[in-house]
């Protein structure tokens, strides 16, 4: 190929790198044409499946500071660009894989960042949209001005905060369950109760607010 071929094949695919929300490398061994066009349909408008030379995918790679998919740039190489949501195409990916064995996910990159063929999958096993949203205004408690903008955000975004609200919740159980560990036996709580009713009635509110019935609610 000549050499102002070779550039502006380079340019192409860093342009592409740039502007793709996530790139997934696969190797297409043995599979068609025809299976190949159902890939390209199946990762949704904007998208496109590409057949690369691995030389000047290394050169284009470089050049945007993506230099540890060299690894993965070895055998028939093909990278779908994603525009868009990265986790619907990722999903578009693992099924047409679960179908047609041939394709095999090598990794890529995903919003900046360089992942391998597990984080592609576990990034197709995201739960649906609609259990995101869910889950998400159960933990913002109500809060609709909040859960309302995250109806048009990406999937990926929408996992991502998820994920981060469900750490926060299990980091914050240890706390909340120290007090019941410390909690008057059944007893001791039957002699606050009779002790609570011989005193003035600003005491008896006192000991209720203190009572395991209390901590119970909280």
């Amino acid at each position: 190929m000549p050499t102002q071929a070779k550039a502006a094949v380079i340019d192409e695919i860093t342009e592409l790198f740039q502007n793709s929300s996530a790139a997934v490398l696969t190797e297409y061994r043995g599979l068609t044409v025809a299976q190949l066009t159902q890939l390209r349909r199946s990762l949704g408008e904007g998208s496109s499946y590409n057949v690369v030379k691995n030389t000047l995918t290394k050169r284009a790679a470089d050049s945007v500071g993506f230099s540890d998919l060299a690894p993965l740039l070895s055998g028939p190489t093909a990278i779908a660009f994603i525009e868009g949501d990265p986790v619907e195409a990722a999903k578009a990916i693992r099924d047409f894989a679960r179908a047609n064995p041939m394709l095999v996910v090598k990794g890529g990159v995903v919003e900046g960042r360089t992942v391998d063929a597990r984080e592609v999958t576990r990034l197709a096993d995201v739960e649906s949209r609609e259990v995101l949203l869910a889950k998400l205004a159960g933990a913002m408690k109500g809060n609709l001005t909040k859960a309302a903008g995250l109806f048009q955000a990406p999937l990926s975004q929408v996992a991502r905060l998820v994920a981060a609200l469900e750490e926060k919740k299990a980091a914050d159980t240890p706390a909340a369950e120290a007090p019941a560990a410390e909690a008057p036996s059944a007893e001791a709580a039957a002699d606050d109760t009779a002790a609570a009713d011989t005193t003035p009635d600003t005491d008896a509110a006192t000991a209720d607010a203190e009572s395991p019935a209390a901590a119970t609610t909280d």
